[in-house]
C-alpha cells in the first residue's frame, strides 16, 4: 500500500469513512480525533492524519506531523486539558498495534516516566 492513500481494509481508514461509529472529537481537511476503545488513562484520544502512512517512518510529508501536534493542541483546548502526553508509536516493538500514523494524547492522571 503506497504512503498516503487509504487502505480499504485499515479500521483507522474506515472510522476516518464514517463506517464504523467513534467518539469523534475533532475533525478537518488533514486529521481526525477520536476516543480510544480501549483507553490507557481517563482521557485517550487518538489523532490520525487522513492520509494512511503505516507509521511515522513512512511519513513523506513532514508537515503532517506539525498538524497531528497543532489538532493535539486545538483538542485539548477544546476538551479544556491543561495538562497532557502525546505519543506516537512506530512499529509493533514499540507498542503501535494499528497500521496507521497515530498520536495518542493521554490526560486525567499523573504520567509516570519513564513511559513503557
Amino acid at each position: 500500500m503506497s504512503s498516503g492513500v487509504q487502505d480499504p481494509m485499515c479500521i483507522f481508514c474506515r472510522i476516518i469513512r464514517g463506517e464504523l461509529p467513534t467518539g469523534l472529537v475533532w475533525q478537518d481537511e488533514e486529521t481526525v480525533a477520536f476516543q480510544d476503545i480501549q483507553p490507557q488513562a481517563p482521557v485517550h484520544i487518538l489523532i490520525v492524519p487522513r492520509k494512511h502512512y503505516p507509521t511515522l517512518a513512512h511519513v513523506e510529508d513532514d508537515a503532517i506531523i506539525g498538524r497531528l501536534m497543532t489538532t493535539a493542541k486545538k483538542v485539548a483546548e477544546k476538551m479544556k486539558i491543561g495538562q497532557y502526553r502525546l505519543v506516537i508509536n512506530t512499529g509493533a516493538d514499540a507498542g503501535q498495534s494499528v497500521l496507521h500514523l497515530h498520536l495518542h494524547l493521554l490526560a486525567g492522571r499523573t504520567m509516570a516516566w519513564p513511559p513503557g
